[in-house]
């Protein structure tokens, strides 16, 4: 018997622009249709990668090898995966889609300033490092995608969503229905 193999939704966007929130609301969305995923978080993994995050360029080089790797095995075993990750630099997204064949890159827009505000308010940070922006802001780190280190927006996602004009169960529902038409779940 040939089992069909996973696909995979890459959520990427700003820290801040509400990634997390909107993964669970797909996890949620993907369920009502009995449909199974397994959410893979960046930040989740790195404290397995790298007990100590320096968030460096080869730090960030190895832990995004390292999900995109996790993200291959249970696809190729018949697992739906959504990653929820910044993914600042587009090489490591790029790297995905080539290792992954049936994979979506989900951009999730926000105006910085908005993603600030959101990340200095916020309760529940989805193991997320809390203040990063105010970090930033004050000097205490230099490598905050969007401040410190770039954040290269997606050139071609396959879906779009505007987490300041939309609420996360309508963003999830857009990348739900990209995910049915795209691999007709």
């Amino acid at each position: 018997m040939t089992q069909l193999a996973g696909w995979c939704a890459w959520i990427t966007g700003l820290p801040g622009s509400g990634k997390s929130v909107i993964a669970q609301a797909l996890l949620r969305r993907l369920e009502q249709q009995g449909i199974s995923a397994q959410l893979v978080s960046i930040d989740m993994l790195r404290k397995v990668v790298t007990r100590k995050p320096t968030y460096s360029e080869k730090e960030r080089d190895m832990v995004y090898a390292s999900i995109i790797f996790v993200s291959k095995l249970l696809t190729q075993n018949g697992v739906n995966v959504i990653i929820d990750a910044t993914a600042n630099r587009q090489r490591y997204r790029d790297h995905a889609r080539k290792q992954v064949p049936r994979f979506i890159e989900a951009y999730v827009r926000c105006p910085l300033k908005i993603c600030i505000e959101r990340e200095t308010r916020r309760g529940k940070t989805f193991m997320a490092p809390r203040d990063i922006y105010k970090k930033a802001f004050t000097g205490k780190s230099t490598t905050v995608p969007g401040i410190g280190v770039p954040y290269e927006q997606p050139q071609n996602p396959e879906v779009t969503v505007d987490s300041d004009k939309q609420s996360p169960e309508e963003c999830a529902e857009k990348i739900y229905k990209t995910i049915a038409r795209t691999f007709r779940t």
